[in-house]
């Protein structure tokens, strides 16, 4: 009797410890718990906290992203009934879970235990209402620093675009992972420029009490200027993966006025760049929604200061086309000039598309860039990719396309030369030649024309008194027929000599 009772009272014990282990692997088991945490939560006066993605004003809420982050962090995030999978921005061969909507998630903090509900645009937090005085404060610190210690270990960039589509619902903003390779290193310019800029970003980080002592909005700005293809926005891409910052690309043509500008400041986040791409562009165009006012506003206006340690970068073809009103110092702070290719930029490229510092078509090359002949960085580096299996090949296809390019140049300034010559009042004879290049009828008009040669390295520029106005060339390839006018004035000078000579003797005898 006494081994059946003891018998019976280790199966009790052994049932007791099994059981529950066995149903919380099945079904019935998680259907159990689940009643039971509501039966006792039904016990307790609860307090509900909602933390909406976007405020009053339509600025993104930071604290609904750190939520969003930390609940994707949660072991009871990925044992949700529901779970959304996406691959990796980075690795495509990496799985993320991120949590569904309506979903309830149990976290527990110093030994409470609260519970969140994602709706679609906000998150509900549920705890018990004793416990919001002890834990409230410090479980809202925790869930800061969890969030900051996950974006910090990620490293990512965001990149946000205006939108038209619905932004009383879904904000001014939509961002994607910015995934751009380049850096500051890669840019193609000088390296002494490159080390600049990264000690002035660097400057720029750690200058928040300098700033707020001067009385400034801590930000900075700056101007890349110089035709397409020199990799401007590669190197907007570098400074935001040196700073670590999301880029706010402004789609000029998306929005509706001054106002509607100022708005999507307020929208912006601190620690990011502020992109205008093709500023002198747009000012160009007469019928723009946002009027020059309102540009200058939004670079350094009352509205500038709502957010700090941002940078504002603008880019332009041509800086000499923008009103100067633009450029001033305390709108831009640094110009950063990007040129065509010349002779050491190219190295640089042949340095990294094709693996090579020195070969013997680079005097060849040399000498054409002394000529004048000039390539963007874009259109060399295209070149070179299509050749990388042949540097030989890509050098030769290099050199024919800066061929190509300065006979174009030398051709289009011959005929502006002659288009030129000819508007102002040229008379070709029966052979073609010129006989009269003159306002006045005469070729006397062109006598002081050598004088008026002006020497700034080259011969670029010849500049005619009265009302013949500039004519510019782009190089040195009309010197022939330079030659042959101021050989046809000179000999036409000393004719006239000789008969002023011979008329002074004669006066002179009587």
């Amino acid at each position: 009797m006494f081994l059946l009772i003891l018998f019976a009272f280790l199966a009790l014990v052994v049932g007791f410890w099994l059981v529950p282990r066995v149903l919380s692997r099945t079904s019935l088991g998680h259907f159990l718990l689940n009643r039971w945490r509501f039966f006792e939560e039904s016990f307790h006066a609860h307090q509900f906290y909602k933390i909406p993605k976007f405020n009053q004003h339509m600025q993104e809420n930071q604290v609904y992203h750190q939520v969003l982050t930390y609940l994707n962090s949660l072991p009871s995030a990925a044992d949700s009934d529901f779970v959304n999978l996406f691959s990796g921005y980075n690795k495509s061969n990496q799985i993320i879970l991120v949590i569904d909507a309506h979903q309830v998630f149990p976290d527990t903090f110093l030994g409470s235990r609260v519970y969140w509900k994602f709706d679609k645009d906000c998150f509900v937090l549920k705890m018990r209402r004793k416990e919001k005085r002890r834990i409230l404060s410090s479980y809202l610190q925790h869930i800061h620093k969890v969030a900051d210690e996950i974006e910090q270990k990620s490293n990512e960039v965001m990149l946000y675009i205006n939108s038209e589509n619905e932004p009383e619902r879904n904000g001014r903003w939509i961002s994607t992972p910015f995934t751009h390779p380049a850096t500051i290193d890669t840019a193609v310019i000088d390296s002494d420029l490159k080390n600049k800029v990264k000690s002035d970003l660097e400057s720029f980080l750690k200058s928040k009490q300098y700033y707020h002592r001067l009385g400034r909005v801590w930000k900075r700005s700056y101007l890349l200027y110089g035709p397409s293809g020199t990799g401007k926005s590669s190197f907007i891409a570098g400074m935001a993966k040196f700073l670590c910052y999301d880029i706010y690309d402004v789609d000029m043509l998306k929005i509706t006025g001054d106002s509607d500008l100022k708005r999507l400041l307020l929208q912006t986040t601190s620690k990011s760049m502020i992109v205008v791409e093709d500023l002198d562009r747009y000012l160009a165009e007469k019928s723009t929604a946002v009027s020059l006012s309102g540009v200058l506003n939004f670079m350094d206006g009352i509205i500038s200061c709502c957010g700090e340690e941002r940078l504002m970068v603008f880019t332009v073809s041509n800086k000499d086309q923008v009103d100067p009103t633009v450029l001033r110092p305390g709108r831009i702070d640094v110009h950063i000039h990007f040129p065509l290719c010349d002779f050491s930029s190219f190295k640089n490229l042949a340095n990294s598309h094709l693996g090579i510092k020195e070969h013997k078509l680079f005097p060849q090359v040399e000498e054409i860039f002394q000529t004048g002949a000039s390539l963007s960085a874009a259109e060399i580096g295209e070149i070179m990719i299509s050749n990388r299996g042949s540097p030989t090949r890509a050098l030769k296809t290099v050199i024919n396309a800066l061929q190509t390019n300065n006979d174009a140049k030398t051709t289009s300034s011959k005929t502006g030369l002659i288009h030129k010559l000819t508007h102002n009042g040229s008379v070709t004879g029966s052979s073609g030649a010129p006989r009269n290049l003159s306002h006045s009828g005469s070729i006397d008009g062109l006598v002081d024309l050598p004088s008026k040669l002006t020497h700034s390295g080259s011969s670029r520029t010849i500049e005619e008194s009265g009302d013949s106005g500039i004519f510019c060339m782009e190089n040195m390839h009309t010197g022939k027929e330079l030659k042959k006018l101021y050989g046809l004035l000179r000999n036409r000078s000393r004719r006239k000599e000789s008969v002023d000579l011979d008329g002074g003797d004669a006066k002179l005898s009587t």
